[in-house]
């Protein structure tokens, strides 16, 4: 358990600016905390003591606000920064060095008993605040859910998902920039493809419209005879890309 505590509070000094030192981490912050409590409710569980195993993880939620079921399977270098509103459930299995923010839930949405109902994250998976996660699925290695996204999904490794219901924004191909740590899964640059297509949209309708008026101006100079039509409102691109932005 030694080196797991020296590995865990060392993880959290490289991923929080905030942490100056391991007393600190130790004796204040409450998502390691949790993660020790759950893994003597997780022993407990394993050896067929099951009412101990919740007795102990119904403390940890009651110290920490975080409540891990002791079924659930937490890996190495876990980090739940803030922490307060987190829900890991019974069949949940969360892989070495993840990252998850306060309010997240991962969560079941089965009710059939002893089978595998929550969500499983592989290494390095990032989940923003207010995530919830739900379902059983596999959220794939260092990828990243941004906050207050609703998955219910698989997410492919190197990923980044956001939105109700969850969306993918970016995937990395190269696996060095998506092992990068991100904060509340908040990836630089990672532009939502909904909104690049509506403005590839807008731009190409009003591309029409240019193209349309230079047409009617040419079959007018050369003495063509059009039918007048009613017109209507002139498309505003940049009104309607500032709503789309």
């Amino acid at each position: 358990m030694f080196p797991n505590l020296t590995d865990d509070i060392k993880s959290i000094i490289e991923r929080d600016p905030a942490a100056r030192n391991g007393f600190e981490v130790f004796t204040c912050y409450p998502g390691f905390q949790a993660i020790v409590m759950h893994r003597w409710a997780h022993a407990c569980w394993i050896n067929q003591l099951k009412w101990l195993g919740r007795f102990i993880s119904y403390v940890a939620r009651v110290i920490t606000g975080i409540e891990i079921h002791p079924g659930a399977t937490i890996g190495r270098r876990v980090f739940i920064d803030h922490g307060f509103g987190v829900v890991i459930g019974e069949t949940a299995i969360v892989g070495d060095d993840c990252t998850i923010y306060q309010g997240v839930t991962l969560g079941g949405t089965s009710l059939t008993s002893g089978t595998k109902r929550h969500p499983t994250l592989e290494r390095g998976v990032i989940v923003g605040a207010g995530a919830q996660v739900l379902g059983s699925f596999t959220v794939g290695e260092y990828a990243k859910v941004g906050s207050n996204a609703v998955v219910v999904k698989p997410v492919p490794a190197g990923a980044t998902a956001v939105g109700n219901p969850a969306h993918i924004v970016k995937k990395d191909v190269d696996s060095r920039s998506a092992q990068l740590f991100a904060a509340y899964g908040v990836t630089p640059n990672g532009d939502d493809p909904l909104s690049k297509a509506l403005h590839g949209l807008i731009n190409h309708a009003a591309r029409q419209d240019e193209q349309i008026e230079r047409m009617m101006a040419t079959m007018k100079a050369a003495g063509l005879c059009c039918p007048s039509m009613p017109e209507g409102d002139k498309l505003d691109t940049l009104q309607l890309n500032k709503l789309v932005d």
